[in-house]
Order: structure tokens, then C-alpha cells, then sequence
């Protein structure tokens, strides 16, 4: 089943009619149109920090055999994918950018720097986290996490972001600005590695 070109398009011309009667702005300004599709971009952090910048944004949903062609031609402005995978609708992958985009706007995370740490913000992936108790069934936190001293912390966890994302992602440090720290880590961390496959079992 293919959804019709009339009804989305008039749909979607309706909504962005609707787009700048909050605010001031004229009718359709700072109003972009994403469609949900597998056939488009590659949905990343960098993209979630640019839509959070639009006034408005319509999220449009295909479903089983997605649109005609041709509301691509006539409204939509990006095509987004989440992931190389196909689900049955658009519905859970415009959850997916709401949730990423809406907690990036002032005032939604209590801590607005917290964001800067996190995944895929600068590229890498997050480094491990740990809370209370202390030690729990012989695994203890890192003893670094609890010395208070900020500069080894700060050290510990850009060390075991590079160590991740080089074991789980090794082709996002591809696309990343190292600094010479960051070299620094990542041939220790590559050191040690080595030294473990060498090491006899």
C-alpha cells in the first residue's frame, strides 16, 4: 500500500500553513519537512543539534510501502533514516528525532552541560558511568573516579571514550579532531592492546 499524494501533500501545505501564526514569523518561515524514510541520510547527533535549531519542524510518517514520489517532489524537504533497517512505519522513528532534538532545546535536560558529555557529541562514543554502592559482587569502581582529583578523572574518562569507541566504532575516530592528548591515549590504548594478544593465554 502506497499512501496517496493528495491527502499528504494537503496535509502537510495545511501544517506548515499553521507554522508561523506562533511567534510572529510569516506563514511557512523556519518550517522544514522531514519524511521518515530508509531511503534517506543517516539520522546522527550532528543532524538532531541542526534541526534543534529550526523554529518548526513537520515530521511526516510513510507506512508499508511509504508515499508517492511525488510528495517528495512538492513538500519535503529532507529524507531522514534512522538506522539500515526497515520497521513497518515512520512513527517510531519520528519518536526517535523528537526525543533527540526536543532534549538539545534550553530548559529540557536540568543540566545543560551534561549533553556536552555524552555520545556521539563530538563523535565518540560515551565513556562507562558508575554510581553507589562502591563495590557490588567483587566489581568496584575505579579507584581514579573516587580520588577527587578532577584532572586524572577528566583523563580516565576521555581514555575510556577513545578505548570505545576504537573497540565498537573504530570508524568514527576517522572523522574526529584528535588532539595530541587524544593521540597520546589511543596509542597507549593500543599498546596495551597489542600487549594482550601477545601475552600467552
Amino acid at each position: 500500500m502506497v499512501m496517496k499524494v493528495e491527502p499528504v501533500v494537503e496535509a502537510v501545505e495545511a501544517a506548515k500553513a499553521n507554522c508561523g501564526q506562533h511567534g510572529g514569523d510569516p506563514p511557512q518561515a523556519h518550517c522544514r519537512v522531514i519524511y521518515l524514510t530508509p531511503q534517506g541520510h543517516l539520522y546522527d547527533q550532528q543532524t538532531a543539534r541542526r534541526l534543534a535549531q529550526l523554529r518548526h519542524l513537520i515530521l511526516l510518517c510513510g507506512h508499508y510501502e511509504g508515499i508517492d514520489e511525488r510528495v517528495c517532489q512538492l513538500v519535503v524537504d529532507e529524507e531522514v533514516s534512522i538506522g539500515d533497517y526497515v520497521v513497518t512505519g515512520g512513527e517510531l522513528p519520528a519518536m526517535v528525532v523528537v526525543d533527540s532534538v526536543v532534549r538539545l532545546l534550553p530548559g529540557v535536560v536540568g543540566n545543560p552541560d551534561s549533553i556536552l558529555e555524552e555520545s556521539f557529541w563530538e563523535r565518540l562514543l560515551d565513556y562507562p558511568h558508575y554510581t553507589r554502592p562502591a563495590e557490588y559482587r567483587g566489581v568496584s569502581v575505579p579507584e581514579v573516579l573516587l580520588s577527587g582529583h578532577h584532572a586524572q578523572i577528566e583523563r580516565w574518562r576521555r581514555r575510556k571514550a577513545l578505548e570505545k569507541t576504537l573497540k565498537q566504532r573504530p570508524e568514527l575516530l576517522d572523522r574526529l579532531t584528535l588532539t595530541p592528548e587524544d593521540r597520546q591515549l589511543l596509542e597507549e590504548i593500543r599498546r596495551e592492546q597489542d600487549h594482550k594478544q601477545e601475552r600467552p593465554e
